[in-house]
């Protein structure tokens, strides 16, 4: 006679639910905001305090019976915060703390203190000099942006800033500032007086390309001709208006007195301030 020994029969984990357990897994189980993972594992609990079977759950809510078997369980030990998953370790991390600190401390130097011909420094320039220093045996640049984003820095951005040498800096521009205020000599100035400033650009390039642009077609884009003519430098002198925000532009073939007076005499030679 063959004896067949029997697996035991696992039984499902019995869920008995408050009214304020069942007002919380509803709240849940309903929610719009909610993940959609955490929705199911409340469905799930809220079918089980209804006392259906695990087979019977899986099969309402579209999973396997191992997952309801699962978060009814966690449920039954650890109440509503069974429901969210456990923390995992996730892959180790690849570069060191004293590594990252090393990069940061990077950096925040300039590249002429470690020898290299740069005004600033750029990710894949500092993940070169990483590698060269002996920081790590290889990095990229979007690591290098990743661990200096957690500081906050950015070495490739700058602002540059200019020394003021000129001890009667503040009553000079005083004097402009008022300008832009309307005001002159602390007196407001009148309808008919303008303030105009004017500058000038200069060295213009002014090029023609050998050959006509051919404008775009099916499956075609539009084509530039790559070469191009050198038509000399030009220079454009411009006048604006602070208070009208008007531009009036003069351009030249050089700069001097002779280009700025032309621009004056048209300034004042039309409306309003003729």
């Amino acid at each position: 006679m063959k004896v067949v020994a029997r697996r035991p029969v696992s039984r499902a984990r019995q869920i008995v639910l408050t009214a304020s357990e069942w007002r919380g897994l509803e709240t849940i189980a309903y929610s719009r905001t909610a993940a959609y993972q955490l929705v199911v594992r409340a469905r799930i609990v809220l079918d089980a305090g209804d006392g259906h079977s695990n087979n019977a759950i899986a099969a309402r809510r579209g999973v396997v019976v191992d997952t309801v078997r699962l978060w009814r369980g966690r449920y039954a030990d650890h109440g509503l915060g069974g429901l969210i998953d456990r923390p995992r370790s996730g892959r180790p991390p690849r570069f060191t703390p004293l590594q990252r600190t090393q990069v940061k401390a990077l950096a925040c130097g300039l590249p002429a203190e470690t020898g290299v011909p740069l005004s600033r420094w750029s990710s894949s320039d500092l993940a070169a000099e990483a590698v060269k220093s002996g920081i790590a045996e290889s990095i990229s640049s979007s690591t290098i942006r990743r661990i200096l984003s957690g500081a906050a820095l950015e070495p490739w951005q700058f602002q540059s800033w200019i020394f003021i040498r000129d001890p009667d800096f503040a009553a000079k521009a005083a004097l402009v500032l008022d300008l832009y205020h309307r005001i002159w000599e602390g007196q407001p100035l009148a309808e008919d007086e303008y303030v105009i400033s004017s500058d000038e650009k200069t060295s213009i390039q002014a090029r023609c390309r050998c050959h006509p642009s051919l404008p775009p077609g099916l499956s075609r884009m539009m084509r530039v001709n790559h070469e191009y003519d050198r038509r000399g430098a030009l220079s454009y002198l411009a006048a604006y208006d602070v208070a009208r925000a008007r531009v009036t532009g003069h351009c030249a073939a050089e700069t001097g007195i002779a280009p700025f007076m032309a621009l004056v005499e048209n300034v004042m030679t039309s409306e309003p301030y003729a």
